[in-house]
Parts: C-alpha cells; sequence; structure tokens
C-alpha cells in the first residue's frame, strides 16, 4: 500500500461516520498523488499524517433562550486545522446538517484555499447546527450571544479570526462582534464580514461572488471565451450566488435560476438581481416569492435541476449538488465550463466526468477562495486602523484572483497536464503548506 492509500484508509479507519471528510481528503490527495509519493521527504517527514489531524477540535453546548422563553440548546464547533501559514482563518456555519464530520471537510479545505490566496492565512472552520431560518433577530442574538461566550476563549485577531459562512451574515457577525467586545473590553479584528460602519472592508459581502467570476473570466480568457452573450445556471441565492450573478450579468451574461434549500426559479429573460436581493437581503423570505416579482419566471419546489440548457454553471449551495447524473445533464447541454462558488458543490465521479468531456472545471479551492482572500485584506485593515474605498478593495480582490488562476495555470502547465486546474490547485497549495511546516519543524 502506498503511502497516498495509507493515509486514506487511516483516515476512514479513525474517522468513522465523517462522510465529507473523508471525500475531501480523498479529492484533495488522490490528484496531487504522483507529487507527493514522488518526493519522499513528505513520508519521511510525516506531512500528512500531521495535515489530516487537527491542531485542536473545540465542540461545546450553546444555550439559548427563544420568543416565549423557551430555553433551547445546540451544539457549537470550533475546529481549527493548520495554522503553518499564519491565524486560523475560515468561516462559521450554522445550519440544521452541520457536524464533526462536515466541519472538519470544510476545515481540511480551507488550509488549502487559503494557502492559494498567497496571504497569511492557516485553514480552520467553525459553526452549529442552529437553524437561523425564520428566527426573530432576538432569538438570532440570543444565539449569537451564547455561542460568542464560549468561542472568544479560543479565539483571537493573531490566533483565530473566523468569519461568515451557510446561516452567518452581517445580522449574526455584528451580533457576535458586539459579545466579543462584551467579554473580551476591546475593539479588535477578531472577525471579519463586519460592517463597514465598524471596521469591516466595503466589498468583502460581494468578494466570494465577485472572485468566482473573475476567477471563472480566467479560465474562459484561456480558451479564448467569455462571459459575454452565455447562459448562466447558478445554484443557491445566499451572498455567493447573488454576487456571481450580480458580476456574470456585469460581464454580459444572462443568469437564468438561482435557488434556496426550498426550491428553485427559471427566467428564460434573466434573473433580475435587484428582486431577489430584496427578497433575501432586506426581506429575509423564500426564492419563491420571486415569481411575485417576475410572474413569468417558474418556480420549481424541489431539488435544484441542473438539466438546464447552459453554457457556464456555478453552483453556489452546498457540497455535492452535482452528482453524475447532473454532470451528463449538463454535458448533454453543451456546457463549456464549471467554476465552484461552494464548498466541493461537484461529486469526485462527476468531476472526472467533465473533466473526460473536454469542460473547464475551477475546483472550490481556487474559485471561491476570493471570499477568504477579502477577508485577509479586511484583517490587514483592521491591523493598520485604516479603511479602504469599495474600488480598492475590489481591485486587490481581481488582482488576487487572476494571481491564483496564473499560479495553478502554471503549476499544472508544469506537471504536463496543461488546464487541469484541479490538478494545479492541489499540488500548488499542498507545496506552499508543507514548505511552511518542514521550515518550522515538528509540532
Amino acid at each position: 500500500m502506498n503511502y497516498i492509500e495509507r493515509i486514506i484508509e487511516k483516515v476512514l479507519q479513525e474517522n468513522p461516520g465523517e462522510q465529507e471528510f473523508h471525500q475531501a481528503v480523498i479529492e484533495t490527495l488522490t490528484p496531487a498523488k504522483t507529487f507527493i509519493e514522488s518526493n519522499k521527504i513528505y513520508e519521511n517527514l510525516a506531512i500528512l499524517e500531521r495535515l489530516i489531524e487537527p491542531d485542536r477540535q473545540i465542540k461545546f453546548r450553546v444555550v439559548w433562550s427563544d420568543n416565549k422563553g423557551i430555553i433551547r440548546t445546540n451544539r457549537g464547533w470550533r475546529i481549527q486545522f493548520n495554522n503553518a501559514l499564519g491565524p486560523y482563518k475560515g468561516g462559521l456555519r450554522f445550519h440544521p446538517s452541520v457536524n464533526t464530520g462536515v466541519i472538519k471537510f470544510l476545515g481540511f479545505e480551507q488550509i488549502f484555499k487559503n494557502a492559494l490566496t498567497g496571504l497569511p492565512i492557516g485553514g480552520a472552520k467553525g459553526g452549529s447546527d442552529f437553524d437561523p431560518k425564520d428566527k426573530s433577530d432576538f432569538e438570532i442574538m440570543s444565539f449569537c450571544q451564547s455561542f460568542m461566550t464560549e468561542l472568544s476563549r479560543h479565539i483571537g485577531p493573531e490566533t483565530d479570526v473566523p468569519a461568515g459562512d451557510i446561516g452567518v451574515g452581517g445580522r449574526e457577525i455584528g451580533f457576535l462582534f458586539g459579545q466579543y467586545k462584551r467579554l473580551k473590553n476591546v475593539h479588535e479584528g477578531v472577525l471579519t464580514g463586519k460592517s463597514v460602519d465598524f471596521d469591516g472592508l466595503p466589498g468583502r459581502k460581494e468578494a466570494t461572488g465577485y472572485g468566482l467570476v473573475y476567477f471563472a473570466e480566467e479560465m474562459l480568457a484561456a480558451i479564448k471565451n467569455s462571459f459575454e452573450n452565455k447562459k448562466v445556471a447558478i445554484s443557491g441565492a445566499g451572498n455567493v450566488a447573488i454576487y456571481a450573478a450580480e458580476k456574470a450579468v456585469q460581464y454580459g451574461a444572462k443568469v437564468v435560476t438561482m435557488s434556496d434549500s426550498n426550491g428553485w426559479i427559471y427566467d428564460e429573460r434573466g434573473i433580475n438581481i435587484d428582486f431577489v436581493k430584496e427578497i433575501k437581503e432586506l426581506k429575509r423570505e423564500r426564492i419563491f416569492e420571486y415569481i411575485n416579482f417576475e410572474p413569468n419566471a417558474k418556480y420549481f419546489n424541489s431539488r435544484f435541476d441542473w438539466n438546464i440548457a447552459c453554457d457556464i454553471a456555478l453552483p453556489c449551495a452546498t457540497q455535492n449538488e452535482i452528482l453524475v447524473s447532473d454532470a451528463k445533464n449538463l454535458i448533454k447541454n453543451g456546457i463549456i465550463a464549471l467554476a465552484e462558488g461552494a464548498n466541493m458543490p461537484t461529486d469526485f465521479e462527476a468531476i472526472k466526468l467533465i473533466k473526460e468531456n473536454g469542460i473547464e472545471f475551477g475546483p472550490a479551492k481556487a474559485a471561491n477562495a476570493g471570499g477568504v482572500s477579502s477577508s485577509a485584506l479586511e484583517m490587514s485593515q483592521n491591523s493598520m486602523k485604516t479603511c479602504w474605498s469599495f474600488d480598492e478593495s475590489n481591485n486587490r480582490l481581481h488582482n488576487i484572483m487572476k494571481k491564483i488562476f496564473n499560479d495553478i495555470s502554471d503549476t499544472s502547465l508544469e506537471f504536463g497536464e496543461p488546464k487541469n486546474y484541479l490538478l494545479g490547485a492541489n499540488i500548488c497549495a499542498f507545496k506552499r503548506v508543507a514548505k511552511a511546516m518542514i521550515a518550522q519543524g515538528v509540532y
């Protein structure tokens, strides 16, 4: 049994039931197998054994009160995976599907995504099985304050700087930050995704979605193509999906789909992003309400259906939303490119099918790195006690995404597989993390 196989076997045996974590490890290490095994220093220094085991796993109880005064209990997590490149960095996810395996998969992915940015940030992730959907502002505040009371013991601007993720937007970050200030009696950059009214970065909300499109545009340019006059299918209706749609439209595309956990919409004439923002950001309602704004649009109360005639697919909802059957439908309908806006949204077998059919594929650890890139910029802004303009932060983001694309493109070419961005991303990120771990000795 070779080195990679032994590591995968170890992960499966020592982390039973954590399917998402298993998948993340397999999908990261398998493409880089030849490179890792040809450099014996990684095995001799047990780099993979150290990478697959988090530095620490923190699990805690979160007790809060609902509108009726009933005491509720949820579970909270913060998994600090690796800080070889800098302070731990990664979002907080509030969703009923959250468990140890999900947080570990996200944290493991975060190590390599953060490495690709070239910025000094390590990898972590956290969250809770709390469901913010249909909760009042008071209930959200009650939960966030309780969650931060425990989390505050484990984070800090030079230790671990969380951000938002699914279920954690500006409202939640505000409540979390307010509680941290009360407990620590300091106003410091311990969270990113804050409002621009109190040290937030202009453009942070848009960053993951914009960054996704910036990356995809570079990928399309490499085959002498662009978003201009293309039909784009997008899943999700959170920040990533909304702002990916907005930027794609600015680049001349027509976005025809969006979704949430209840169902999805199809608008042949092109999704009106302003309507979606009003529904999701202002009213906090379900995507179904879109048909009240655009009666000619269609709503489907079902799982998002990727059997859509489109040129470009941008999955921005959640993990494993594109399976082999979905990939077959996208191929049948003439897709030319797929870039991942969510974390691990495409099943590994579906990825292989997409790549075998010559479709350009942008892996999540590269394509959706815009959010954490801007989070790192927010950390810098906070540290310097200054404030950048939207244009300045957006330009920095654009340049970072271009550099990520160029770095992984060059790496794929170096290893004899031009335009294999999955290979390029995994090797490029792994080399950066491993180099830092080796330089810092055994710890």
